[in-house]
């Protein structure tokens, strides 16, 4: 009998999704022979049993196609909200999984996704993830599908906005998705030519940023652009963030961790909306003008541009061979422009962040650019 696998797409949508589907799908079917279910809305498809056949007629044309044609969730397997009540629903997951007689699962998303690929292979179940964010912030691949397309759009946003700034004599500040990781910041606000690039990795002095706008003023620019990643903090801001997570990381009860999470929750949502705190601070400080565009679900929209494409059949091809060979509870990972199979244990949990010594950053030092500190 043929080995049946199923599929599925989780966290948020970005360009490729498709890609890795149809990748996967193609050498499977085409190349080993394999049935093929596409689970709907993530996890939640393997919980509720909603599926679809994938077939080589499903899998034609999409290649081309932004976000997911089997749609997503970020619901969590382990603590998942049913009727109400949040339960455990791997348990139900395994059923499903016993009951399509499935010999293995694919799961394409996130670092999240990560997490709950490695929960279900503790289960008992084959799972292999395929890493996909616009964040790029997934450890142990050079990168991810989805950042390609993101960078090219906030990359043409950094542009497109010089001139405006150029034309009211003001300063923009545009945020540019990255909670934790500043891959997306940087590499727009470089290829962009962002005066200022303000990043997680390296928290901000306002000052600073100040004095990169005057500078410029002075020598008769008096525009600037700031790029900056949405967990872009200020060096009080982030030992404020830093002093709650080490508060939570201590807590040794339920309800001392419930009251450090509380806590945490209190302290990020005092940092949201930072980029209208920057431009107000900036304005008061430099006397410019200043305004704010949010980028934000327009980065991760549309149709995904031939690194990503490629990067999605390369992932999903190999993901299939691996999934032939046995090869399970790994993640296929983006090394050296190979695919290789890593432990998702080195995954799950783990995140990529820029390291403040890096090339990019030495080479936005080395061009002028400001990054706050």
């Amino acid at each position: 009998m043929a080995k049946r696998i199923g599929i599925l797409t989780a966290g948020g949508d970005s360009p490729g999704l498709n890609a890795a589907i149809r990748g996967f799908g193609k050498a499977a079917i085409g190349h080993h022979g394999m049935e093929l279910l596409g689970f709907r809305s993530g996890l939640k498809g393997l919980v509720e049993n909603n599926f679809q056949v994938l077939d080589s007629d499903t899998l034609s044309g999409i290649l081309t196609i932004g976000g997911t044609i089997l749609g997503t969730s970020r619901d969590k397997p382990h603590r998942m909200v049913v009727d109400g009540e949040v339960r455990d629903m791997i348990p139900t997951i395994v059923e499903n999984y016993e009951k399509n007689d499935l010999h293995a699962v694919v799961c394409i998303g996130g670092g999240g996704t990560a997490k709950n690929a490695k929960r279900l292979a503790d289960a008992g179940l084959n799972v292999i993830h395929l890493p996909k964010t616009i964040d790029n912030d997934i450890a142990h691949t050079d990168t991810s599908f989805g950042f390609s397309t993101a960078l090219g759009i906030a990359t043409e946003a950094v542009d497109r906005l010089h001139s405006t700034a150029h034309s009211h004599h003001r300063v923009i500040v545009v945020e540019i998705m990255g909670h934790k990781a500043g891959w997306l910041a940087l590499g727009a606000g470089i290829a962009g030519g962002a005066d200022v690039i303000l990043i997680p990795e390296i928290p901000y002095n306002l000052e600073s940023v100040a004095e990169s706008v005057n500078k410029r003023a002075r020598s008769g620019r008096n525009f600037s652009v700031i790029a900056l990643a949405e967990g872009a903090r200020s060096i009080e801001d982030a030992a404020d963030l830093e002093a709650a997570e080490a508060l939570r990381k201590h807590a040794n009860t339920p309800e001392a961790k419930a009251a450090a999470d509380k806590h945490r929750a209190t302290v990020e949502a005092a940092h949201r909306d930072n980029a209208f705190k920057v431009a107000e601070q900036l304005e008061e400080a430099t006397g410019l003008e200043s305004r704010v565009t949010i980028l934000g679900y327009v980065q991760r929209g549309g149709t995904p541009d031939a690194n990503d494409r490629l990067l999605g059949t390369l992932l999903g091809s190999a993901g299939a061979d691996m999934v032939a060979d046995g090869e399970f509870g790994v993640t296929v990972a983006s090394q050296g422009g190979a695919a290789v199979a890593v432990p998702l244990e080195d995954v799950a949990g783990n995140l990529k962040t820029v390291p403040v010594d890096h090339e990019w950053v030495r080479a936005a030092r080395g061009v002028g650019t400001g990054l706050g500190d």
